[in-house]
């Protein structure tokens, strides 16, 4: 990490009281990890993850996990500590995180995973575990009909809350409600109190321009193809299916089709790039629908 862009974080981040947790959200590569080092440098905490993505232990590189050397700066959690063959809700995450909570340490939360924070500081409803069978029926479903299909069957106030681009939510919303006869709407509704209430709180909202971020984003693959991403995938090439939860990182795929010889790198680059931005796009759009009290920081201030 750059000692000016470092030096930017640290300055910002005075601004926070380290008697108080911080949650810190924003887009991929908006520059969130910097803060969260800063602050638990100069002010102590815990550094917790908040990204879906990063929890799995076989993919660094290509999901920015912090470095080896950002985590002997200060101490971390809930990065890379899951195989990348078994499934993690945000249940799980938020389970994690209350065991965080009562060792009374400060938490500096950071990532880019929307629902998880909802779930932290607005609560999460105890929903049913979703049978294998019924997954198994969801996962045919999907692949004879299409999304567009599945979005079809699904309760109308559901529909309106939910991404129906994004293939996890609308199967986890099909599945709830193949196995409990409820909408997700309605599980939602019925929600216990939350973990960390937004009032208990410090929040930092990276809320970054698209003209702003899509360079960034364009250097981004190329970044973690120089530090090892490639060699990262190899390692990853014996075990690797769609199926696994770890493939979605973003370039997974790619990177294997490299390997395979199906794919060149610069289409592997193209490609991720092109994803990459349109996850943003999403996330951009959760955060402005649900995170509205949320205290917004230009990235640009780390800059």
């Amino acid at each position: 990490m750059a000692v000016s862009h470092m030096a930017a974080a640290r300055e910002v981040a005075r601004g926070f009281d380290p008697a108080r947790h911080v949650l810190i959200a924003g887009p991929t590569a908006s520059g969130k990890s910097a803060l969260a080092l800063a602050l638990a440098r100069d002010q102590g905490g815990v550094i917790v993850n908040a990204d879906a993505i990063q929890v799995y232990e076989n993919w660094r590189i290509l999901t920015a996990r912090p470095s080896k050397a950002e985590e002997r700066q200060a101490a971390h959690a809930l990065y890379g500590h899951v195989p990348g063959d078994q499934p993690y809700s945000v249940g799980d995450w938020l389970r994690a995180v209350a065991a965080l909570l009562e060792t009374g340490q400060r938490l500096i939360i950071t990532g880019g995973t929307g629902l998880y924070f909802t779930a932290l500081t607005e609560g999460l409803a105890d929903i049913p575990l979703t049978p294998p069978r019924i997954r198994a029926e969801g996962e045919a479903r999907l692949a004879e009909h299409g999304l567009q299909a599945i979005c079809a069957e699904l309760d109308a106030r559901t529909l309106e809350r939910i991404d129906r681009y994004n293939p996890a939510r609308v199967m986890r919303a099909w599945e709830v409600l193949r196995t409990t006869g409820r909408g997700l709407a309605d599980w939602q509704d019925d929600t216990p109190p939350p973990l960390l209430p937004l009032d208990h709180a410090q929040t930092a909202l990276f809320d970054a321009p698209k003209d702003w971020l899509s360079p960034r984003i364009a250097q981004r693959f190329t970044k973690m193809l120089q530090a090892g991403a490639l060699d990262e995938a190899r390692a990853n090439l014996p075990t690797f299916t769609r199926a696994l939860p770890s493939s979605k990182a973003i370039g997974a795929a790619e990177l294997i089709a490299v390997l395979r010889g199906e794919m060149t790198e610069a289409e592997a680059t193209t490609r991720a790039t092109i994803l990459t931005r349109q996850f943003a796009k999403r996330q951009r759009t959760w955060f402005r629908a649900r995170m509205g009290r949320w205290t917004r920081i230009h990235p640009g201030v780390l800059a």
